[in-house]
């Protein structure tokens, strides 16, 4: 590695130099051996993390482009889609030895990047129509920001804050103004005036309130200096000062409401997760929320063999044979039937084939249109949980 930086490079994924060992000495048996089995693996995820009951698959865009180098055949639920333990969400087909140096890689891109879409979906359902803007990047290493905030954003946030990822996406990088600023001009007025003199008008006027007095009273010494120019104020207030931070809140509401100031909105971060945002909807207007995505819980997804030469066989614990998922769209009921067994009248697919024999054959969505998919599948399905559960 010439970097600098502890990452492995492109190239060095596509050569399967981030495999583990144990992969490559089994290539080497297996190729001694000259023993070569056209083989069925499926991606598949048993046990979902704590107080979850469903996923969002993600991560399929990385993996696909590592696949489409590859003698495989695959077939794959579309990206952004919802999915439930024991149901396959990726299968391949092909020559063990053709793909099995990928493996560690490939559960990488699924593990990681559906566990930061899952938690962003989590944060939106909780969230309702209120914005939601990823924070997160400067809790993980910044080689893979830009996937985070990827993740983050078809997952169901609104915007990013870093310009690299808000870039790839298409989007407008979304922040207020840091505390170190306020600490250097002295006085939080004189920093939002200066703000506001010198940042371009299309950035809305978020003012950071709880840097050096009370929040409420810092709230309304911002709107009266800047008025109608003030967009919100956003409220990150340490844990340890923090208190009820529901009260704090309707606190501030209150003040700038009895002064005129009812269209300055509440904007909140700091230790911000699903369950504080369904604690705090009732005031608040939009949500700051870094760590608890970036560092999402991981889903812990296997690829296992399923069938070798056509004849059905798996390890123990796991269901022999390839297994297609079915969704019947006017109950959302979903079944998992073997290949062979015909789903029921009106019952579809959700696995179908994106790389044939090495070729692709389904476009990737943008994407926008897979954090669309996914907020219409929120929508649909009403998925939530309980606030209290945490």
């Amino acid at each position: 590695m010439d970097s600098p930086f502890h990452i492995a490079s492109a190239a060095e994924i596509i050569e399967g130099k981030v495999t583990d060992v144990y992969f490559q000495r089994a290539l080497k048996v297996l190729n001694s051996c000259d023993l070569r089995k056209k083989v069925k693996a499926e991606f598949i995820l048993k046990h979902f993390p704590k107080n979850y009951q469903w996923g969002i698959l993600a991560g399929l865009d990385e993996a696909f482009s590592l696949l489409s180098k590859l003698p495989v055949t695959v077939k794959a639920m579309p990206e952004g889609s919802v999915f439930y333990p024991n149901e396959p969400v990726m299968i391949i087909e092909g020559t063990y030895q053709d793909f099995a140096i990928h493996e560690t890689a490939l559960l990488g891109f699924l593990c990681q990047a559906s566990g930061i879409a899952t938690k962003a979906a989590r944060v939106r359902a909780a969230a309702g129509e209120r914005q939601v803007i990823h924070f997160g990047a400067r809790r993980m290493h910044p080689a893979i920001a830009p996937m985070i905030d990827r993740n983050s954003y078809v997952g169901g946030c609104d915007g990013v804050a870093t310009m690299l990822g808000a870039d790839m996406l298409g989007l407008q990088p979304s922040g207020t103004m840091p505390h170190s600023m306020i600490l250097l001009f002295g006085d939080t007025v004189d920093a939002a005036k200066k703000f506001d003199e010198i940042i371009e008008p299309s950035v809305k006027r978020t003012v950071l309130v709880d840097t050096f007095l009370d929040e409420k009273f810092e709230s309304v010494r911002v709107a009266e200096a800047l008025g109608k120019r003030l967009f919100a104020v956003r409220l990150d207030t340490p844990a340890s000062r923090r208190g009820d931070f529901l009260s704090l809140c309707k606190e501030v509401r209150w003040e700038l409401d009895v002064r005129g100031y009812s269209h300055v909105k509440i904007f909140v971060s700091g230790g911000i997760d699903e369950y504080s945002i369904g604690k705090l909807n009732e005031v608040v207007d939009a949500y700051g929320v870094g760590t608890s995505i970036s560092s999402a819980p991981v889903l812990d997804f296997a690829l296992d063999i399923v069938e070798i030469d056509g004849i059905p066989i798996s390890k123990r614990g796991k269901l022999s044979g390839e297994k297609l998922v079915y969704v019947n769209k006017p109950s959302g009921k979903r079944s998992i039937l073997p290949v062979s067994q015909k789903p029921a009248r009106g019952d579809q697919a959700l696995l179908n084939v994106v790389i044939q024999e090495g070729k692709t054959v389904a476009q990737l969505p943008k994407d926008s249109d897979v954090r669309k998919f996914v907020m219409s599948q929120l929508k649909r399905y009403e998925l939530t949980f309980d606030v209290n559960s945490a």
